[in-house]
């Protein structure tokens, strides 16, 4: 009898990158969801090229990132956006995809209530963090496929009022709606699909700077029905496919990814663990 296990080659062409291009935003480390999807994207024979926000991130990446192409996009600044887009049509670049993995919300007070969210705080999140995926998407339409992916790194849940994230939920609740309409105006000229991965509570560098949301990240743990928290490169391979022919029939959706934790809040462990502690 022989052994029907595929092997790794035979698995990652099954996504179909061999020989496209993709542009993927938001590297910061080994550890950081774009790069577990580049990752994914260059191991089936993609090419990837990676825009970060500034030189001195990219020298850092320099080790990681040896021979790929890095170019420097900080999406705050408009004339960076349309040197970016500039570039790749430069190059004659063909974009089958873009990862849109980056986010932030300025906390320089720690984490306050909602309510004293300050209109400089609110502004430059929904810029960075959801209008740059418009923004973007729109510089380099020339340069994508007719038939490009586009993935945004979304969370599991955008009405789950988690002190811990501070203001970011309605800041991903615009990312994710901005979706559907995007899908609708590509449409006119384009088959360009937009989807988002809903992800679960992360261990990432850049959320291990959120004051409170390690303590959250364990609390998961304990609510996720097997027990172990959800994993960096569960979400990536969720986006590798979003991005590949084989989710063709998927856009303007945010697909969750949470390992479970939204079906498991009332488990009776925890329930009796919360209830049975001592409260001053």
């Amino acid at each position: 009898m022989t052994d029907s296990t595929p092997t790794e080659t035979q698995v990652f062409d099954f996504l179909g990158f061999h020989g496209k291009t993709f542009l993927v935003m938001g590297v910061a480390n080994k550890k950081s969801v774009a790069y577990r999807i580049a990752q994914l994207i260059e191991k089936s024979g993609g090419t990837v090229i990676y825009s970060v926000r500034s030189e001195s991130r990219r020298d850092s990446l320099g080790k990681l990132l040896a021979d790929r192409q890095i170019l420097i996009c900080d999406v705050e600044q408009q004339s960076q956006i349309d040197e970016l887009a500039a570039e790749i049509a430069k190059q004659n670049i063909e974009l089958s995809g873009l990862v849109h993995s980056i986010a932030f919300a300025d906390y320089p007070e720690g984490i306050r209530p909602f309510h004293e969210t300050t209109r400089a705080q609110f502004l430059q999140a929904i810029d960075i963090s959801a209008y740059s995926l418009i923004n973007v998407c729109n510089a380099v339409k020339d340069s994508f496929t007719k038939d490009a992916s586009v993935v945004t790194i979304g969370i599991s849940t955008t009405r789950m009022a988690s002190e811990s994230y501070g203001f970011m939920a309605p800041i991903k609740a615009a990312l994710e709606s901005s979706l559907a309409f995007l899908t609708k105006s590509f449409s006119r000229f384009s088959e360009i699909r937009f989807n988002a991965v809903a992800a679960g509570l992360l261990k990432t560098s850049a959320s291990a700077g959120i004051p409170g949301y390690v303590d959250s990240y364990l609390y998961a743990e304990k609510v996720i029905p097997r027990g172990a928290a959800l994993k960096t490169d569960e979400v990536a391979n969720t986006a590798a496919f979003l991005l590949s022919k084989r989710s063709s029939g998927i856009t303007a959706q945010s697909l969750v990814v949470d390992a479970g934790m939204s079906i498991n809040y009332f488990d009776t462990g925890i329930i009796d663990a919360v209830t049975s502690a001592d409260i001053d």
